[in-house]
């Protein structure tokens, strides 16, 4: 046989494409498209596991799930002593956050009394959630209430109007102080709850933060 034949077929032989090369490589590309997807998707997919598997069948609901999750924005907020706080930073514990203007009068006083009250009902899980309270304008906050505020450790920023909209949705024709907003450790805001709660609908509140808690046990500890 003539040799450059050989190597002729050779040639062709060897740039044939591999059988089922395409094949492996859109299936890899498929498997990993889901990955991204269901890593997306985990935050709501827990709720909606705690609130229609694991929450007692006909046992009531306070939170109002916030579908879709919103992400922590690559923002940054401002303390009461002028320092800048990104936001991000705050992720890798649970969040209870309120929303309001720097006076605070009454009102606004008291709902933050009650969110440092509901955050100490949850007992021994208390070490898993930091209090914020998110100020949504430029109003001067009294020395007294801030330095209370900062004894009872919680977090006080001064955050965009429209950076706060955008992480923590009120609904249609409802305002953000209306709210106590929770957020999962990895920044999304998830659930809310009514910033007014009498002692029932404390209870109930309690009930749903406990089973977000218990649920997240496997991947959340306490402390960043």
């Amino acid at each position: 046989m003539n040799p450059s034949n050989d190597e002729v077929l050779g040639l062709v032989v060897h740039s044939l494409p591999t059988p089922g090369a395409d094949t492996v490589s859109s299936e890899g590309g498929r498997l990993k498209l889901l990955a991204i997807l269901l890593a997306c998707s985990l935050p709501v997919l827990v709720a909606l596991f705690v609130f229609y598997v694991v929450r007692p069948h006909g046992e009531a609901s306070l939170g109002d799930l916030v579908t879709p999750v919103r992400p922590v924005p690559q923002a940054q907020g401002l303390s009461l002593d002028g320092a800048h706080v990104p936001l991000p930073s705050l992720r890798a514990q649970w969040l209870l956050v309120k929303i309001d203007g720097g006076s605070c009068v009454q009102d606004c006083q008291k709902q933050l009394t009650v969110l440092r009250q509901f955050r100490l009902m949850l007992g021994k899980d208390m070490d898993r959630l930091d209090w914020l309270w998110l100020i949504n304008d430029q109003a001067p906050v009294s020395p007294a209430l801030a330095a209370g505020l900062k004894h009872d450790g919680a977090t006080v920023l001064r955050v965009d109007t429209n950076i706060l909209s955008a992480w923590l949705p009120a609904p249609a024709g409802k305002a953000q102080q209306d709210y106590i907003y929770v957020v999962d450790p990895m920044g999304n805001t998830m659930m809310r709850f009514p910033s007014r709660l009498d002692s029932a609908a404390a209870a109930k509140a309690k009930r749903d933060m406990e089973h977000l808690l218990r649920a997240s046990l496997t991947w959340d500890s306490p402390g960043r």
